[in-house]
């Protein structure tokens, strides 16, 4: 009986031996699928990861156009609509100057046709400052280049030195930044 019984152990330990060269065969393979299979989603992971860059950078590429698109559009706009406003508050003027020379046509009185014309004026003058255009101011200023334009030297004596005497063409100012160049005779 001993005899069977140390034949049993033996086949039992045979048999254990071989499970366990059987789990470790089986863990050596899971293992080796897993590396496998980790190799093969380290290798999607940086393509996957690839493919959402460029993703992202193409919604933000196509994000940029419109932006700009947009914003040309925008200023056209704006410009388009400055420059209708601007016309818009100088059309009641040029009404004023027709009914002025409609006036003039029909009246002999001369110091109520001077009067019209100078409300005009005055309205006209008005509606710039409302734009703020404002006149540059050159009689007897010391000249400045940056404002006015010398379209002559007159000798006018010490006191006149460097001054302007005289404007023949007043300028004007938006803000800070030259409409037209004041022309004006500078003294010597």
């Amino acid at each position: 009986m001993k005899k069977e019984n140390t034949e049993n152990q033996e086949i039992k330990d045979q048999t254990e031996a071989t499970n366990t060269e059987a789990n470790n065969n089986t863990t050596d393979n899971v293992s080796e699928q897993d590396n496998t299979q980790a190799d093969n989603m380290a290798e999607e992971k940086p393509a996957e990861e690839q493919i959402d860059w460029r993703d992202q950078y193409l919604r933000l590429q196509a994000e940029f156009d419109n932006f700009r698109k947009r914003t040309l559009r925008e200023k056209m706009e704006l410009v388009q609509s400055g420059g209708s406003d601007v016309l818009k508050s100088i059309l009641p003027i040029l009404d004023d100057m027709q009914r002025a020379t409609a006036a003039s046509e029909k009246s002999d009185d001369i110091a109520a046709l001077r009067e019209g014309e100078r409300l005009v004026v005055q309205k006209f003058i008005d509606t710039l400052r409302q734009l703020r255009v404002v006149e540059i101011e050159a009689l007897d200023a010391p000249f400045d280049e940056n404002l006015h334009e010398a379209v002559a030297r007159f000798a006018a004596g010490e006191d006149k030195k460097g001054k302007v005497i005289d404007v023949i063409e007043r300028g004007y100012m938006l803000g800070e930044k030259v409409l037209r160049f004041a022309k004006v005779v500078v003294g010597e």
